[in-house]
Protein backbone atom coordinates (compact mmCIF):
# COMPACT_ATOMS: atom_id res chain seq x y z
CA UNK A 1 0.00 0.00 0.00
CA UNK A 2 2.72 2.04 0.57
CA UNK A 3 2.24 5.57 0.96
CA UNK A 4 -1.02 5.37 0.55
CA UNK A 5 -0.98 7.29 -3.06
CA UNK A 6 0.92 9.79 -2.10
CA UNK A 7 -1.45 10.80 0.99
CA UNK A 8 1.61 9.99 3.36
CA UNK A 9 4.88 12.30 3.49
CA UNK A 10 7.99 10.38 3.75
CA UNK A 11 11.24 11.45 4.00
CA UNK A 12 13.56 11.07 1.05
CA UNK A 13 14.88 7.30 0.80
CA UNK A 14 12.28 5.90 2.37
CA UNK A 15 10.24 4.49 -0.02
CA UNK A 16 12.88 3.97 -2.33
CA UNK A 17 14.52 1.50 0.12
CA UNK A 18 10.93 -0.38 0.65
CA UNK A 19 10.09 -0.75 -3.07
CA UNK A 20 13.14 -2.28 -3.44
CA UNK A 21 13.05 -4.72 -0.85
CA UNK A 22 9.72 -5.79 -2.79
CA UNK A 23 11.72 -7.81 -4.91
CA UNK A 24 12.66 -10.05 -2.15
CA UNK A 25 9.14 -10.78 -1.68
CA UNK A 26 9.08 -12.08 -5.07
CA UNK A 27 11.84 -14.03 -4.76
CA UNK A 28 9.98 -15.76 -1.68
CA UNK A 29 6.84 -16.76 -4.44
CA UNK A 30 4.60 -13.78 -3.77
CA UNK A 31 2.89 -12.04 -6.17
CA UNK A 32 3.23 -8.18 -5.21
CA UNK A 33 1.06 -5.97 -6.80
CA UNK A 34 0.06 -2.05 -5.76
CA UNK A 35 -3.41 -1.89 -4.13
CA UNK A 36 -5.41 0.35 -2.26
CA UNK A 37 -8.17 0.08 0.96
CA UNK A 38 -11.61 1.91 -0.41
CA UNK A 39 -11.36 4.55 2.39
CA UNK A 40 -10.37 8.18 2.86
CA UNK A 41 -7.04 8.25 4.98
CA UNK A 42 -8.15 11.63 6.34
CA UNK A 43 -11.03 10.42 7.69
CA UNK A 44 -8.78 7.21 9.20
CA UNK A 45 -6.43 10.02 10.96
CA UNK A 46 -9.07 11.89 12.76
CA UNK A 47 -10.81 8.49 13.58
CA UNK A 48 -7.48 7.56 15.83
CA UNK A 49 -7.48 10.86 16.53
CA UNK A 50 -10.45 10.77 18.69
CA UNK A 51 -9.54 6.98 20.32
CA UNK A 52 -6.24 8.20 21.53
CA UNK A 53 -7.32 11.43 22.69
CA UNK A 54 -10.40 9.24 24.51
CA UNK A 55 -7.80 6.90 25.65
CA UNK A 56 -5.10 9.41 27.13
CA UNK A 57 -7.93 11.65 28.50
CA UNK A 58 -8.99 8.50 30.45
CA UNK A 59 -5.33 7.90 31.65
CA UNK A 60 -4.12 11.10 32.47
CA UNK A 61 -7.38 13.06 33.08
CA UNK A 62 -7.06 12.61 36.74
CA UNK A 63 -3.66 13.79 36.74
CA UNK A 64 -4.59 17.05 34.63
CA UNK A 65 -7.53 17.95 36.67
CA UNK A 66 -5.08 18.56 39.90
CA UNK A 67 -3.92 22.31 38.52
CA UNK A 68 -0.41 21.18 40.38
CA UNK A 69 0.43 18.11 38.51
CA UNK A 70 -1.13 19.70 35.37
CA UNK A 71 1.86 21.80 35.03
CA UNK A 72 4.02 18.59 35.79
CA UNK A 73 2.41 17.24 32.22
CA UNK A 74 4.31 18.10 29.12
CA UNK A 75 1.97 20.00 26.63
CA UNK A 76 1.26 17.19 24.26
CA UNK A 77 -0.32 15.45 27.18
CA UNK A 78 -2.68 18.06 27.88
CA UNK A 79 -3.45 19.02 24.26
CA UNK A 80 -4.16 15.45 24.21
CA UNK A 81 -6.40 15.24 27.43
CA UNK A 82 -8.05 18.65 26.71
CA UNK A 83 -8.73 16.86 23.43
CA UNK A 84 -10.62 14.06 24.91
CA UNK A 85 -12.59 16.32 27.44
CA UNK A 86 -14.14 18.01 24.03
CA UNK A 87 -15.19 14.62 23.24
CA UNK A 88 -18.98 14.26 22.93
CA UNK A 89 -20.45 10.74 23.23
CA UNK A 90 -21.49 10.91 19.87
CA UNK A 91 -17.75 11.70 18.74
CA UNK A 92 -16.58 8.50 20.49
CA UNK A 93 -19.61 6.41 18.60
CA UNK A 94 -18.88 7.76 15.58
CA UNK A 95 -14.89 7.14 15.34
CA UNK A 96 -15.98 3.56 16.60
CA UNK A 97 -18.63 3.13 13.41
CA UNK A 98 -15.95 4.68 11.51
CA UNK A 99 -13.17 2.25 13.02
CA UNK A 100 -15.06 -0.47 11.86
CA UNK A 101 -15.79 0.73 8.69
CA UNK A 102 -11.86 0.80 8.59
CA UNK A 103 -11.76 -3.25 9.49
CA UNK A 104 -14.27 -3.71 6.83
CA UNK A 105 -12.58 -1.97 4.12
CA UNK A 106 -9.47 -4.01 5.06
CA UNK A 107 -10.85 -7.00 5.04
CA UNK A 108 -11.89 -6.55 1.05
CA UNK A 109 -8.63 -6.53 0.24
CA UNK A 110 -7.88 -9.07 2.19
CA UNK A 111 -10.48 -11.24 -0.05
CA UNK A 112 -7.96 -10.67 -2.51
CA UNK A 113 -4.52 -10.97 -1.02
CA UNK A 114 -2.66 -12.69 1.81
CA UNK A 115 -0.50 -9.82 3.26
CA UNK A 116 -0.64 -6.16 3.11
CA UNK A 117 2.84 -3.98 3.20
CA UNK A 118 3.69 -0.59 3.72
CA UNK A 119 6.69 1.28 5.49
CA UNK A 120 7.25 1.10 9.03
CA UNK A 121 8.03 4.65 9.51
CA UNK A 122 7.83 8.05 7.27
CA UNK A 123 11.41 9.30 8.78
CA UNK A 124 14.46 7.63 9.35
CA UNK A 125 15.57 7.57 13.09
CA UNK A 126 16.37 11.33 14.06
CA UNK A 127 18.27 13.23 17.09
CA UNK A 128 16.93 12.30 20.42
CA UNK A 129 17.04 15.69 21.64
CA UNK A 130 14.59 16.17 18.78
CA UNK A 131 11.37 16.11 20.23
CA UNK A 132 9.61 15.37 17.45
CA UNK A 133 9.66 15.91 13.41
CA UNK A 134 8.36 19.06 12.69
CA UNK A 135 8.54 18.62 8.71
CA UNK A 136 8.27 15.45 6.74
CA UNK A 137 9.03 15.43 3.05
CA UNK A 138 8.23 19.06 3.01
CA UNK A 139 5.31 18.93 4.84
CA UNK A 140 4.37 20.67 7.94
CA UNK A 141 3.49 18.22 10.77
CA UNK A 142 0.27 19.47 12.39
CA UNK A 143 0.20 17.42 15.78
CA UNK A 144 3.45 15.94 17.25
CA UNK A 145 2.49 11.87 15.91
CA UNK A 146 1.31 12.77 12.71
CA UNK A 147 5.12 11.79 11.26
CA UNK A 148 4.03 8.18 12.26
CA UNK A 149 0.92 8.42 10.92
CA UNK A 150 2.17 5.28 8.84
CA UNK A 151 1.39 2.81 11.67
CA UNK A 152 -2.33 3.58 12.75
CA UNK A 153 -3.47 1.28 10.09
CA UNK A 154 -2.97 -2.42 11.18
CA UNK A 155 -3.26 -0.31 14.94
CA UNK A 156 -6.61 0.66 14.61
CA UNK A 157 -8.11 -2.46 12.97
CA UNK A 158 -6.45 -4.55 15.40
CA UNK A 159 -4.77 -6.61 12.94
CA UNK A 160 -1.38 -8.50 13.34
CA UNK A 161 1.60 -7.15 12.04
CA UNK A 162 5.57 -6.71 12.24
CA UNK A 163 8.14 -5.11 10.86
CA UNK A 164 11.12 -6.53 8.86
CA UNK A 165 14.60 -4.61 7.68
CA UNK A 166 14.92 -3.25 4.52
CA UNK A 167 18.06 -1.81 4.71
CA UNK A 168 20.22 1.63 4.98
CA UNK A 169 20.19 4.68 3.77
CA UNK A 170 23.60 6.96 2.38
CA UNK A 171 24.11 8.23 6.38
CA UNK A 172 23.09 4.67 7.88
CA UNK A 173 19.69 4.71 8.87
CA UNK A 174 17.50 1.90 9.44
CA UNK A 175 14.21 1.59 7.80
CA UNK A 176 11.73 -1.31 7.98
CA UNK A 177 8.97 -2.69 6.32
CA UNK A 178 5.28 -3.86 8.03
CA UNK A 179 3.94 -6.85 7.01
CA UNK A 180 0.13 -6.78 7.88
CA UNK A 181 -1.90 -9.64 8.06
CA UNK A 182 -5.61 -10.94 8.07
CA UNK A 183 -7.78 -11.47 11.57
CA UNK A 184 -5.72 -13.87 13.62
CA UNK A 185 -3.25 -14.64 11.07
CA UNK A 186 -0.46 -14.03 13.25
CA UNK A 187 1.05 -17.14 12.45
CA UNK A 188 1.08 -16.85 9.17
CA UNK A 189 2.63 -12.85 9.32
CA UNK A 190 5.51 -14.56 11.77
CA UNK A 191 6.27 -17.17 8.57
CA UNK A 192 6.56 -14.91 6.04
CA UNK A 193 8.81 -12.68 8.18
CA UNK A 194 11.07 -15.62 8.97
CA UNK A 195 11.02 -16.57 5.62
CA UNK A 196 12.15 -12.90 5.01
CA UNK A 197 15.08 -13.44 7.20
CA UNK A 198 16.04 -16.16 5.97
CA UNK A 199 16.37 -15.01 2.29
CA UNK A 200 17.44 -11.36 3.18
CA UNK A 201 19.89 -12.60 6.09
CA UNK A 202 19.88 -9.00 7.35
CA UNK A 203 20.28 -10.50 11.24
CA UNK A 204 24.00 -11.79 9.97
CA UNK A 205 24.77 -8.07 8.40
CA UNK A 206 26.66 -5.95 10.19
CA UNK A 207 24.90 -2.18 10.59
CA UNK A 208 26.86 0.77 9.48
CA UNK A 209 29.76 1.91 11.83
CA UNK A 210 27.00 4.76 13.17
CA UNK A 211 24.92 2.39 15.07
CA UNK A 212 27.55 0.20 15.86
CA UNK A 213 28.55 2.95 18.20
CA UNK A 214 25.71 3.40 19.72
Amino acid sequence: MGDYNGYLPMEPGVMSLCESALQDFAALGCKVEACQPDFSMERLWQTWLVHRHWLVQGSLGGLYADAQKREHLKPEARWEVEGGLRLTAADVYQASVSRSEWYRALNELFDRYDFLLLPTAQVFPFDAQTPWPRVVGGHAMDTYHRWMEVVIGPTLAGLPSMSVPVGFNPAGLPMGLQIMGRAQADLAVLQLAYAHEQLTQWVKRCPPGCLQNA
